[in-house]
């Protein structure tokens, strides 16, 4: 028991020292009992008169808030309870002169009072503590639930772990798995607090009984040492002083837990060193360390091993997560490989359009003023972007081959056709010119033969030349163009001549369907084959929504759906206009444009200089059809020269 008489000059307790015979007793002036409970014993203050003019009321309240009792003791004559002293602070009241049996029972009745108040203090803080760490590991596995980054989710679990035990320094491993089935340990991360600057190296250790984490790895329990420079004799480990030796560091306290996943297999392995009393002190000098450093609790076990296990599954969900991204990305890429075997031509169109609208998102995010200075996208939106770029011309697999790789107006088949019956028209009007030339000399006399050959080869030379003109318009007329072409007269005029088969029956130059395509006024599609072709969206679309997309991704069907329209409903396929447009897919639009006006790899037309390709796109803006802003940014910025 302990009572503390608290005393003026004026008062002398030595009077009452036989009553509280066997008891621990303090006489001293005080000035802040609340102070004197520190040591969390029970304590009765015993107050006198003068005793009770020192203290404020709101002082001896917090004494009693903190677990102490107060015995007062009044003179001759005052009233059982001084007025300033409300009753609720008072454990008794006893009256001077003080009796020893009295005075005992008073005390010992504070006693009782300040032992149920403190143990009361005691559990509500003691509950309080536990709600705290039960908030904090909540707090802390909501933080690791939604890290997604292995190496900054292993920072976020070693700053956590050191934060709630106070720790110095601390590492983390990895299990990992060699080409033939063997378990090693790698050394993924560590942190020294008093040692910032430290270099980490990576290296593996084997899973075995010779090093720490490895004991702990093998037998899957927690090691907790006091002292790891004086670890028991029979002990299988050991520690290993290399980092001590190099950096003037002293480890001393330290914690191994073991991080199991849901199946109970351990995964890691979580180190802890130096618990510290103050989490910022610095441990310059072994006098810090041995002033500083306390052993690691039963209750910071408890709470580490807690983290280990939400560490371990958030480790196994970062893995998985990682391992649906690779999977994802090579299911991509080898979509993007499909497209270019079936359209050889556009090789890299898909990954030059989703680099260049990436680096268009970044200069948006990075704008300060403009339309879209207030505009910015998360990491998830930027890989959605990326995605939908690779992924927007995929439903070109589900377009005729012969038209996706069409380079000229005519198909192969039917530019041969038109040569050969070119071959064939010149060759009969050779065999004319011979036979008319054999055919006169056969009835004319020899004199009239000169001015009849002369006319004779003047009227072939035009023949011929008619009918190499004719091959060249048509090959001419062959080549798609950019822009709208001119007009088409002259090859419709030649179209019109007529050439006699074997059998004497006419038939034109130029059959209907071969006009049709020679007329083709841009590119080399006609109206058919253009709708064929801007099918392709449509089949990205139906593609791509039938991809079970995350909830960051789920967006990438619609910013590839999009990619062809324009702002004035010009677009396809579903018109529409202004705002009905992601800002993504205008992003996607303006690199999907200029890739193809600048692309060399397309044998339907020349490469267009870049200069030219971002001065056509210029008028598609002037028109309406391309977002302005975005079109500045994108030239400013030299988005056009980012590298595949």
């Amino acid at each position: 028991m302990r009572y503390l008489l608290l005393h003026t000059p004026a008062w002398n307790p030595a009077g009452v020292r036989p009553a509280l015979d066997g008891a621990q007793i303090e006489a001293r002036e005080a000035r802040v009992p609340r102070e004197l409970v520190a040591d969390e014993r029970p304590t009765v203050f015993v107050l006198d008169s003068e005793s009770r003019s020192i203290f404020t009321v709101d002082v001896l309240r917090a004494f009693v808030d903190a677990g102490g009792a107060i015995v007062a003791l009044g003179r001759e004559g005052e009233p059982d309870l001084p007025a300033a002293m409300p009753s609720e602070l008072l454990s008794g009241f006893v009256r001077q002169p003080v009796g020893p049996r009295q005075l005992l029972v008073a005390v010992r009745a504070g006693y009782r009072e300040a032992a149920a108040r403190m143990e009361t203090a005691r559990a509500r803080a003691e509950a309080a503590n536990r709600s705290r760490e039960i908030g904090e590991l909540t707090r802390i596995g909501v933080a690791l639930g939604t890290e997604r980054d292995l190496k900054t989710l292993l920072d976020l679990i070693l700053t956590q772990a050191r934060r709630i035990t106070t720790s110095d320094a601390g590492s983390l491993y990895l299990v990992e798995t060699g080409d033939q089935g063997e378990k090693r340990l790698r050394f993924r991360i560590a942190q020294t607090y008093s040692k910032p600057d430290a270099p980490f190296v990576e290296f593996t250790i084997p899973v075995d009984r010779s090093s720490l984490a490895g004991y702990t790895a093998v037998t899957g329990e927690p090691l907790v040492i006091d002292d790891a420079y004086f670890l028991p004799p029979d002990v299988e480990y050991s520690i290993n002083r290399s980092f001590d030796e190099r950096h003037g560091y002293r480890t001393k306290s330290m914690l191994v837990i073991p991080m199991k996943d849901h199946n109970e297999e351990v995964i890691g392995v979580l180190q802890l060193i130096n618990r510290k009393r103050h989490p910022d002190a610095v441990l310059a000098a072994p006098a810090d360390v041995e002033q500083q450093v306390v052993p690691y609790s039963r209750r910071t076990v408890e709470l580490v091993t807690a983290l280990a296990g939400q560490a371990a599954v958030a480790i196994e969900n970062s893995r998985l997560y990682q391992e649906i991204e690779r999977l994802f990305e090579g299911f991509v890429q080898a979509a993007v490989h499909a497209i270019e075997q079936r359209d050889p031509t556009t090789f890299g169109h898909s990954g030059r359009v989703a680099n260049m609208t990436v680096g268009l998102a970044a200069v948006v995010d990075r704008a300060e003023d403009g339309a879209y200075r207030g505009v910015s996208f998360t990491r998830e939106q930027i890989k959605e972007i990326r995605y939908a770029g690779l992924l927007h011309d995929f439903g070109k697999v589900g377009v005729r081959e012969q038209v996706l790789v069409k380079a000229k107006k005519l198909y192969p088949l039917q530019l041969e056709l038109i040569k050969q019956r070119h071959h064939f028209v010149r060759r009969t009007a050779e065999r004319e010119f011979w036979r008319k030339r054999s055919e006169f000399l056969e009835t004319h006399d020899r004199r009239e033969y000169e001015p009849f050959l002369r006319a004779l080869e003047e009227e072939h030379a035009r023949e011929i030349e008619v009918l190499d003109g004719f091959l060249d318009a048509v090959l001419s007329a062959n080549e798609p163009t950019v822009l709208p072409a001119g007009r088409f007269e002259a090859l419709l005029q030649l179209a019109r001549r007529t050439y006699e088969d074997p059998s004497g029956r006419p038939h034109p130059y130029l059959t209907e369907e071969e006009m049709r395509y020679l007329t083709i006024p841009k590119g080399s599609l006609d109206e058919t084959e253009r709708q064929e072709i801007e099918s392709h969206v449509t089949h990205t679309y139906r593609f791509l929504q039938q991809i079970p997309w995350t909830r960051e991704l789920q967006h990438i069907p619609m910013i590839a759906y999009g990619h062809h329209e324009k702002l004035d409903g010009a677009g396809y396929p579903r018109r529409v206009t202004g705002d009905a447009i992601p800002i993504q897919t205008r992003m996607m639009t303006i690199s999907d444009i200029y890739d193809a006006l600048s692309a060399a790899d397309r044998p339907y037309k020349a490469a267009v200089a870049p200069a030219r390709a971002l001065d056509i796109m210029a008028d598609e803006v002037r028109a309406g059809q391309l977002d302005q802003e975005l079109f500045r940014l994108f030239v400013e910025a030299k988005v056009f020269e980012t590298k595949p």
